[in-house]
Protein backbone atom coordinates (compact mmCIF):
# COMPACT_ATOMS: atom_id res chain seq x y z
CA UNK A 1 0.00 0.00 0.00
CA UNK A 2 1.83 3.18 -0.70
CA UNK A 3 1.83 6.05 1.34
CA UNK A 4 -0.17 9.44 0.87
CA UNK A 5 0.99 12.15 -0.62
CA UNK A 6 2.27 14.17 1.80
CA UNK A 7 1.55 18.09 1.70
CA UNK A 8 3.91 20.32 0.03
CA UNK A 9 2.58 23.87 1.45
CA UNK A 10 -0.77 25.71 1.86
CA UNK A 11 -1.08 28.86 -0.21
CA UNK A 12 -3.31 31.76 -1.24
CA UNK A 13 -5.77 30.32 -3.98
CA UNK A 14 -4.62 30.80 -7.39
CA UNK A 15 -7.06 31.26 -10.58
CA UNK A 16 -5.52 27.95 -12.09
CA UNK A 17 -6.61 26.02 -8.87
CA UNK A 18 -10.49 26.82 -9.45
CA UNK A 19 -11.35 23.41 -11.25
CA UNK A 20 -10.19 22.10 -7.76
CA UNK A 21 -11.36 24.59 -5.58
CA UNK A 22 -14.76 23.50 -6.78
CA UNK A 23 -14.25 19.93 -6.51
CA UNK A 24 -13.83 20.55 -3.30
CA UNK A 25 -16.52 23.08 -2.78
CA UNK A 26 -19.27 20.56 -3.79
CA UNK A 27 -17.58 17.54 -1.74
CA UNK A 28 -18.00 19.79 1.53
CA UNK A 29 -21.50 21.50 0.34
CA UNK A 30 -22.97 18.84 -2.25
CA UNK A 31 -26.60 20.29 -1.79
CA UNK A 32 -25.21 23.45 -4.13
CA UNK A 33 -25.35 23.04 -7.63
CA UNK A 34 -22.16 23.72 -9.90
CA UNK A 35 -23.50 27.26 -10.94
CA UNK A 36 -23.88 28.12 -7.52
CA UNK A 37 -20.77 26.97 -6.70
CA UNK A 38 -19.04 28.81 -9.37
CA UNK A 39 -21.16 32.59 -8.80
CA UNK A 40 -20.35 32.38 -5.20
CA UNK A 41 -16.18 31.49 -6.04
CA UNK A 42 -17.13 34.63 -8.26
CA UNK A 43 -17.80 36.61 -5.76
CA UNK A 44 -15.18 36.05 -3.61
CA UNK A 45 -12.53 36.40 -5.55
CA UNK A 46 -13.57 39.83 -5.79
CA UNK A 47 -13.95 40.81 -2.52
CA UNK A 48 -11.07 42.45 -1.28
CA UNK A 49 -12.89 41.19 2.41
CA UNK A 50 -12.39 37.78 1.58
CA UNK A 51 -9.73 35.39 1.39
CA UNK A 52 -9.06 31.46 0.24
CA UNK A 53 -6.33 29.19 1.12
CA UNK A 54 -5.79 26.04 -0.78
CA UNK A 55 -3.56 22.52 0.90
CA UNK A 56 -1.80 21.29 -2.10
CA UNK A 57 -0.17 17.50 -1.60
CA UNK A 58 3.05 16.60 -3.33
CA UNK A 59 1.59 15.80 -6.39
CA UNK A 60 0.14 19.81 -7.22
CA UNK A 61 -3.50 18.19 -5.96
CA UNK A 62 -5.24 20.64 -4.30
CA UNK A 63 -6.85 18.28 -0.96
CA UNK A 64 -8.03 21.13 0.94
CA UNK A 65 -9.16 24.72 1.49
CA UNK A 66 -10.72 27.53 3.94
CA UNK A 67 -12.73 30.16 3.46
CA UNK A 68 -12.55 33.20 5.57
CA UNK A 69 -13.85 36.87 5.46
CA UNK A 70 -14.52 39.90 7.46
CA UNK A 71 -17.81 39.93 9.59
CA UNK A 72 -18.93 43.27 11.20
CA UNK A 73 -19.71 40.85 14.29
CA UNK A 74 -19.73 37.27 15.02
CA UNK A 75 -21.78 35.58 17.81
CA UNK A 76 -19.59 35.15 21.05
CA UNK A 77 -17.02 37.54 19.69
CA UNK A 78 -16.51 41.03 21.71
CA UNK A 79 -13.88 43.22 19.12
CA UNK A 80 -15.62 44.35 15.69
CA UNK A 81 -14.67 43.52 12.71
CA UNK A 82 -14.16 39.58 12.79
CA UNK A 83 -12.57 36.86 11.36
CA UNK A 84 -14.99 34.29 10.36
CA UNK A 85 -14.34 30.99 8.81
CA UNK A 86 -17.03 31.10 5.77
CA UNK A 87 -16.02 27.32 4.68
CA UNK A 88 -13.26 24.40 5.69
CA UNK A 89 -12.71 20.92 4.13
CA UNK A 90 -9.81 18.83 4.29
CA UNK A 91 -10.58 15.23 1.91
CA UNK A 92 -11.13 12.35 4.49
CA UNK A 93 -7.52 10.82 3.71
CA UNK A 94 -5.96 13.58 4.63
CA UNK A 95 -7.69 14.68 8.33
CA UNK A 96 -6.08 14.00 11.52
CA UNK A 97 -2.72 14.90 9.81
CA UNK A 98 -2.74 18.49 10.26
CA UNK A 99 -3.47 20.25 7.23
CA UNK A 100 -6.81 21.78 8.30
CA UNK A 101 -4.71 22.89 11.51
CA UNK A 102 -2.20 24.81 8.94
CA UNK A 103 -5.28 26.12 6.99
CA UNK A 104 -6.85 27.64 9.82
CA UNK A 105 -3.35 28.87 11.08
CA UNK A 106 -2.93 30.72 7.87
CA UNK A 107 -6.25 31.90 7.86
CA UNK A 108 -5.63 33.21 11.16
CA UNK A 109 -2.75 34.98 10.22
CA UNK A 110 -4.73 36.99 7.31
CA UNK A 111 -7.14 38.12 9.44
CA UNK A 112 -4.52 39.25 11.87
CA UNK A 113 -3.19 41.27 9.54
CA UNK A 114 -6.55 42.40 8.82
CA UNK A 115 -7.02 44.15 11.80
CA UNK A 116 -9.05 41.71 13.80
CA UNK A 117 -8.37 39.89 17.30
CA UNK A 118 -10.83 37.66 17.06
CA UNK A 119 -12.18 34.69 14.63
CA UNK A 120 -15.66 33.05 14.80
CA UNK A 121 -17.14 29.32 12.70
CA UNK A 122 -19.96 27.34 12.90
CA UNK A 123 -20.73 23.99 12.16
CA UNK A 124 -23.75 22.46 12.43
CA UNK A 125 -25.29 20.64 15.41
CA UNK A 126 -24.49 16.95 13.77
CA UNK A 127 -21.13 17.14 12.18
CA UNK A 128 -19.15 15.86 15.61
CA UNK A 129 -15.63 15.64 12.77
CA UNK A 130 -16.08 19.72 12.13
CA UNK A 131 -16.97 20.55 16.60
CA UNK A 132 -13.96 18.39 17.43
CA UNK A 133 -11.59 19.72 14.64
CA UNK A 134 -12.43 23.82 15.87
CA UNK A 135 -12.19 22.58 19.54
CA UNK A 136 -8.75 20.86 18.65
CA UNK A 137 -7.66 24.28 17.54
CA UNK A 138 -8.96 26.18 20.82
CA UNK A 139 -12.06 27.15 19.44
CA UNK A 140 -14.47 27.36 22.54
CA UNK A 141 -18.48 26.64 21.94
CA UNK A 142 -20.25 29.78 22.42
CA UNK A 143 -23.94 29.29 21.61
CA UNK A 144 -26.11 26.17 19.95
CA UNK A 145 -28.76 27.51 17.60
CA UNK A 146 -31.77 26.12 15.98
CA UNK A 147 -32.91 27.93 13.19
CA UNK A 148 -36.79 28.34 11.43
CA UNK A 149 -38.11 29.24 8.51
CA UNK A 150 -41.13 29.41 6.95
CA UNK A 151 -42.74 30.01 3.33
CA UNK A 152 -45.17 32.77 3.09
CA UNK A 153 -47.62 32.77 0.85
CA UNK A 154 -48.38 36.08 -1.68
Amino acid sequence: MAAPNRIMHIRPILESDRPGWLRLRQALWPDSNAAVHQAEMDEIAQDNAQAVFVAQDASGRLCGFIEVALRPWAEGCETRPVGYIEGWYVEAGLRRQRVGAGLVDVAEAWTRQQGCREMGSDCLLDNQVSFQAHLALGYQEVERVIQFRKSLQV
